[in-house]
């Protein structure tokens, strides 16, 4: 049968496979350069003066440097993917409001930080403060909740239903908030026993111990009464009365 020479000619069959196998194979090299856990750890080991301690403050410009000291061992998508999380973390931006100075590949100073690079970090720390006091706060809020409908919950003679409707819950998450309930509160530290008080005698003595010396009640700036007699504070002075009889027997 003849064909036009117009027509394409169909290609072999194997000429395809062995052109898309290259492809697909190369597919997962280029995944695993793209990750950024992966970019870490090759920098960490290729770097360590700057990647292999604590967090440190990059030099500006940090990705140009690495492409030219190791070329064609990272994809800029890996790199640009690793330095936001590296410098977005919190201990990297502790360390940018604490040091003075910027660190090269080698670990060297390059450049000192300005006053401007300082607060944006010290504002994202706090920022991230406040997310977290408020957070913790909601959460202990959420237990304090939940340990009360556990108390009413094993008070009440209401049905599960009754009750469900009284508190404002829905029925079907009634059992998963008593049962995190009873964990909580077996997970909870035991409170000290409150030592009794007493506003007119101070604290109670514990038993077994001696019995503490009650003071005198007396006004502020009063003296203590003269065991001779007489008038307040010790006042040797005669009375009225005294001295009136005294005038008589002269």
């Amino acid at each position: 049968m003849s064909t036009s020479p117009n027509e394409p000619q169909p290609q072999p069959q194997v000429q395809q496979d062995e052109q898309q196998e290259p492809l697909a194979a190369a597919a997962p090299a280029s995944q695993q350069r793209e990750a950024p856990a992966d970019a870490a750890a090759l920098l960490k080991q290729t770097f360590p003066a700057l990647f292999g301690g604590g967090a440190k403050p990059l030099k500006l410009r940090i990705q140009a440097d690495i492409q030219e000291r190791a070329p064609g061992v990272f994809t800029k998508q890996a790199l640009s993917a690793f330095l936001r999380r590296y410098t977005g973390g919190t201990s990297y931006l502790v360390a940018l409001t604490k040091a003075r100075h910027r660190f090269d590949l080698d670990g060297n100073p390059a450049g000192e930080i300005t006053e401007e690079h300082r607060k944006v970090a010290a504002d994202e720390l706090a920022r991230r403060r406040a997310n977290r006091q408020a957070r913790d706060q909601l959460e202990e809020e959420q237990r304090r909740n939940r340990a009360a409908l556990l108390r009413d919950f094993e008070r009440t003679t209401l049905t599960p239903a009754n009750f469900c409707a009284l508190k404002g819950v829905a029925p079907e998450e009634l059992d998963g908030l008593l049962e995190l309930a009873r964990r909580e509160a077996q997970e909870r530290p035991p409170m000290e026993p409150r030592r009794a008080f007493d506003d007119r005698r101070g604290p109670r003595s514990r038993p077994g111990s001696p019995p503490q010396e009650r003071r005198a009640d007396r006004r502020p700036g009063q003296d203590k009464p003269s065991s001779s007699g007489g008038g307040r504070g010790g006042d040797d002075r005669p009375s009225p009365a005294q001295g009136h009889k005294g005038k008589q027997a002269r």
